[in-house]
């Protein structure tokens, strides 16, 4: 068995959750797992249906971005996943789809804003979308270039009280500590940005939540304070 077994399991179900959760389309989207302590991930093979997917199929990449085990291309996205891993400390997992509201909002070159308590639950503020990628950028390593601009993005940021960024022109990409919470995050993500359109089209000068409300709810289910759900 492999030495890697667990991680591309893991890797593995998270993949497969993406359709159950309507995420993506055809074979849009990946998600990768890291172990940060033997820096490798695992990642989603490129292009392969998910109806197909396997875990023999997984690739697994050490964080010099070398493929250690497996003998398909890994996801043309794998460059702008180690990057984040390489910056982000704390991140077990990287989710990327195509999400039609979240991707909406890429297009569109807007913070997806904070106007009510779902998106407080998940996310301490708007969501940011990056700035326009350059011609050279795009032209030379493009996926490593966008997981710098979206490290460049969150200067002054937290990734881990605001896990999700949208790339301009792109869509997005979430994280989390584990695959099944990037995920999680991902499909929150949607669903607010989904509630911030139908929010917008009815009242286009809709405000953000108050910041005491915005504190109240993310504060209840993050950090030290937090008393949301069963204790462990």
């Amino acid at each position: 068995m492999s030495d890697y077994q667990a991680l591309k399991e893991e890797c593995l179900k998270a993949n497969l959750d993406l359709p159950k959760t309507g995420l993506v389309d055809l074979t849009f989207g990946n998600v990768s797992v890291a172990d940060p302590e033997r820096r490798v991930f695992a990642i989603k093979p490129s292009g392969v249906s998910y109806d197909e997917l396997r875990s023999e199929h997984v690739v697994v990449l050490d964080f010099e971005g070398k493929v250690i085990e497996g003998t398909l291309r890994p996801s043309s996205d794998t460059p702008t996943h180690r990057h984040l891993y390489l910056h982000f400390a704390g991140i077990r997992s990287v989710v990327h789809t195509h999400s039609r509201s979240a991707v909406a909002f890429a297009q569109a070159g807007i913070d997806l804003p904070c106007l009510g308590t779902t998106h407080c639950d998940y996310f301490n503020g708007a969501v940011p979308v990056t700035r326009t990628m350059t011609p050279d950028e795009v032209g030379s390593e493009y996926e490593w270039e966008t997981g710098k601009v979206i490290v460049e993005r969150f200067a002054g940021l937290d990734p881990l009280e605001v896990p999700a960024v949208l790339v301009k022109n792109h869509g997005p990409f979430a994280w989390g500590p584990s695959a099944a919470k990037a995920v999680e995050t991902a499909l929150a993500l949607e669903i607010v940005a989904d509630m911030a359109i139908k929010t917008l089209s009815l009242n286009p000068t809709a405000a953000p939540a108050p910041a005491h409300l915005l504190e109240k709810h993310f504060t209840r289910k993050h950090g030290p304070s937090a008393y949301y759900g069963q204790s462990k």
